[in-house]
């Protein structure tokens, strides 16, 4: 009895420093400090980029923002980005359906024709190492700042 009260500490605790990985996303180029960034985290391809696991929403700047999620298990995962310049929480577009926002995906993944997909946008978490980095460069498709 004593052992298997042990043993299930013991899997309690590895269980807990597996959670313990930390994703940093730095998110760069964004145009003004107007608005809300946007940040999805995704941990399957049919929910890839509509139907987020987590996600978090703070505050434009033209310097950067970093957003973190904790307690990441390890596996593979896809990010996408927004910069909601108006606050309505959604992605903006013409008539033509082009994104009047800015916007963006891990890997600094492009789709042909919409986003990319989860293959080409996924990143790893790793079980070996706690805290995983990715940066994603906000695109800009109509306006005076858009990018390449």
């Amino acid at each position: 009895m004593r052992r298997s009260i042990m043993i299930a500490i013991g899997l309690s605790f590895i269980t807990m420093a597996v959670a313990q990985n930390k994703l940093e996303v730095k998110i760069d180029k964004i145009k003004s400090n107007k608005g809300n960034i946007i940040v999805g985290l995704y941990d399957k391809d049919d929910h890839f980029p509509r139907n987020a696991m987590e996600g978090k929403i703070v505050k434009a700047s033209k310097d950067g923002v970093i957003v973190v999620f904790d307690n990441v298990k390890p596996g593979k995962y896809a990010v996408s980005i927004l910069h909601d310049e108006n606050k309505n929480k959604d992605l903006d577009q013409n008539r033509l359906g082009i994104p009047k926002e800015g916007f963006g995906f891990s890997n600094n993944a492009m789709g042909a024709i919409g986003p990319p997909s989860f293959e080409k946008a996924s990143i790893e978490v790793l079980a070996d190492r706690k805290d995983t980095v990715i940066a994603i460069d906000m695109r800009y498709m109509i306006g005076k700042n858009k990018t390449d």
